[in-house]
């Protein structure tokens, strides 16, 4: 870390971002409205007339890149999306009173404050006459963690936990809806996590509290990751492919929300709030157990799930087999320690399982992927990766859970999905392996991405599992039919283009997100994080939109190109149009395949099973509610009654067909 955060981290941070004093001197007596040692500072509370001690943040300057203060004479007010009606309780924590817009605040206690957000007020506070300006968040959810005293030796949290990732500390804290509702379970552990982002200013980290939790309506656990998002200036990259993943059907998407995090009075920045993947009844991958691969006399088992990921930045602390082509593979679950019972003899197991998982991926067809994994949630896993042409496909973040089928096979599962930041046209990759996979376009929308990565100068076999996904037989079968009967409604439903209101649950509309988060992101990049850090960042100033028209099966561009402003709003709306336009190229070269596999079709049978039955009548009665969409290349099978309409009409006919009854001019039953 540089030296510049440290200091600043160690003064100024837990002073509610105002100048460098030292600490003994700027220390004032919270009272009994803090749980935390408070600062000279001016602090809000995220609920009006609330006793609780911990939903507190102090006004705080605006900082760089490197958490310097600038303009150290305008404070803000970074408020959540619990603070109503235009009324915020202040804590006056300075020597003497104040009068804030009106509101006089003596030394030591707490006054209502009415603001306008966005307008800007003046206070003379500690001599110095100081500028306020109130934000408001619309997040989800806020959550606040609170300990100066992490060490025991009086260092403030952040401070100390960035000093090593491998750091823990206990620590108070609340969990705040927008309603007000306040959770104070304590917080068991908290700690850093991450590999590229942890090296960043705005870190992420994990936290496990004492009890199950929920944020903001996610199912109750103990454990969450906070994803800062830091180099991704949409902060939405790993939401939208977390949420697509859930609504195409691949088993274990995390569920995640907007929040914004308060660490000690301070505030951080928009972040993601995340189930952690761990296995449990109560977790992300809900039917494994941690002790599954033991028998019950404590003896290992002939065979047992377990989880996986694909880790090349694993390191001696993580339980890690190195596999065939030198493969990192890091167990995550049973994560058993050196001295465990069963620790050998679970890398060795899962080291043969990969293995031969890995070379059934690879070309030619007659390694029969079907015997070593489920072919449906790996075509799904890697059409995510291919949607998103995300860079770290099948070399990171790579997770795959093995366990049985229904038919009680133990298999290989292509999920949970994970670290999508480098994804939906966000990263100009590296020039020198593009060169070598011979890819020219990796920014651009267009283009096959995922069975040239790590596939080196034109090489036919790969390491990378994602390369040797996209080019196995089993996989582009299924491709083509489970985009467009899986993705291609959940991703119209996202553009707004065609609603579902089943989808919605699971993944919402473009801009039903940028609801949630954009007042979240202005105070996010207000406080001084910055749009398109870094040189690892695309360009994301024009996008040539392009569309797809599924009646007709034809693609196309936009005649104009679309300029984007430099500002949150134009950097969420470019990742929005990036992920819309790359949907529509691969729908483009999908849509043959599968248009020719949907022609031979029976007139009625909208679901495909090849049976025409009430299962169908539901589906075309649910298509014309708008609840449910029927696949785009069997919309023809579904108007049974040729009135150039799909309604409910036609379902009472494809009902009245399927129990032997017939209607004159009725299509039902008949083949294309």
């Amino acid at each position: 870390m540089k030296k510049v955060i440290t200091i600043f981290l160690s003064a100024a941070l837990i002073a509610g971002a105002i100048p460098y004093i030292p600490a003994a001197a700027e220390t004032a007596d919270s009272g009994a409205a803090i749980s935390f040692a408070t600062q000279k500072a001016l602090y809000a509370h995220a609920a009006h007339s609330s006793s609780d001690k911990e939903a507190w943040v102090a006004w705080q300057c605006a900082h760089d890149d490197e958490l310097v203060e600038v303009d150290k004479n305008t404070k803000y007010f970074f408020l959540p999306s619990s603070i109503q009606d235009n009324t915020v309780d202040i804590y006056n924590a300075g020597d003497s009173a104040v009068t804030l817009n009106g509101t006089q605040i003596a030394s030591g206690e707490t006054a209502a404050v009415s603001f306008e957000t966005g307008a800007r007020y003046s206070v003379d506070f500690g001599g110095s006459s100081v500028t306020v300006e109130f934000l408001c968040s619309s997040a989800e959810a806020a959550i606040y963690v609170n300990n100066t005293n992490a060490d025991g030796n009086g260092s403030e949290l952040i401070e100390y936990l960035s000093q090593d990732k491998s750091r823990t500390a206990a620590a108070t804290g609340a969990i705040v809806d927008k309603n007000g509702t306040i959770d104070n379970t304590p917080i068991k552990k908290i700690k850093g996590r991450g590999n590229t982002t942890w090296d960043k200013s705005k870190k992420p980290f994990n936290i496990t509290y004492n009890d199950k939790v929920s944020i903001a309506g996610m199912n109750k656990s103990k454990k969450f990751s906070m994803l800062a998002n830091y180099q991704d200036d949409s902060l939405s990259r790993n939401r939208f492919l977390y949420d697509l993943s859930d609504a195409v059907g691949l088993p274990y998407a995390s569920d995640s929300r907007y929040v914004d995090f308060y660490v000690n009075g301070y505030y951080w920045g928009s972040y993601q709030a995340t189930e952690k993947i761990e296995v449990g009844s109560s977790n992300v991958v809900s039917d494994i157990d941690e002790k599954d691969y033991l028998n019950k006399d404590g003896t290992i088992k002939e065979d047992f799930a377990f989880v996986c990921e694909v880790d090349p930045s694993a390191n001696s602390d993580d339980y890690t087999v190195k596999c065939s082509n030198n493969i990192n593979v890091t167990i995550k679950s049973p994560e058993l320690s050196p001295g465990d019972a069963g620790y050998e003899e679970v890398k060795n197991y899962v080291k043969s399982k990969f293995n031969a998982f890995a070379y059934a991926c690879a070309n030619p067809d007659n390694r029969e992927l079907s015997k070593y994994g489920d072919v449906e949630s790996l075509t799904k896993l890697y059409l995510i990766n291919e949607l998103g042409k995300n860079w770290d496909a099948g070399a990171a973040s790579l997770y795959l859970t093995y366990k049985q089928d229904a038919n009680g096979e133990y298999k290989f599962f292509g999920s949970p999905v994970w670290d999508y930041d480098n994804s939906l046209g966000n990263a100009v990759g590296v020039e020198g392996d593009l060169r070598s996979f011979k890819v020219t376009d990796y920014t651009k929308y267009t283009g096959w991405w995922c069975r040239y990565k790590n596939r080196r100068n034109g090489t036919s076999t790969s390491t990378n599992i994602m390369s040797n996904l996209a080019l196995n037989d089993y996989i582009l079968s299924e491709a083509p039919r489970i985009w467009f009967e899986d993705f291609v409604p959940a991703l119209r439903h996202f553009s707004g283009e065609q609603y579902s209101e089943t989808i919605d649950k699971e993944f919402m509309t473009a801009s039903e997100y940028l609801d949630l988060i954009q007042g979240s992101a202005e105070m996010n990049y207000k406080s001084g994080w910055l749009l398109n850090t870094g040189a690892w960042i695309a360009d994301h100033s024009k996008l040539d939109i392009a569309h797809f028209n599924y009646e007709s099966g034809t693609y196309y561009t936009e005649p104009q190109t679309v300029a984007y402003l430099q500002s949150f709003g134009g950097m969420y709306q470019y990742c929005t149009d990036w992920m819309t336009s790359r949907a529509a190229w691969l729908s483009s070269q999908m849509y043959d395949d599968y248009a020719s596999k949907a022609a031979h079709g029976i007139y009625g049978d909208v679901n495909n099973d090849k049976v025409i039955d009430a299962d169908d009548a539901l589906l075309i009665l649910r298509h014309s509610l708008k609840i449910e969409t029927i696949p785009e290349a069997f919309l023809p099978l579904g108007d049974v009654n040729s009135d150039g309409d799909i309604n409910s009409s036609d379902a009472l006919a494809v009902l009245r067909s399927s129990v032997g009854l017939k209607d004159a001019g009725i299509l039902a039953g008949q083949e294309i």
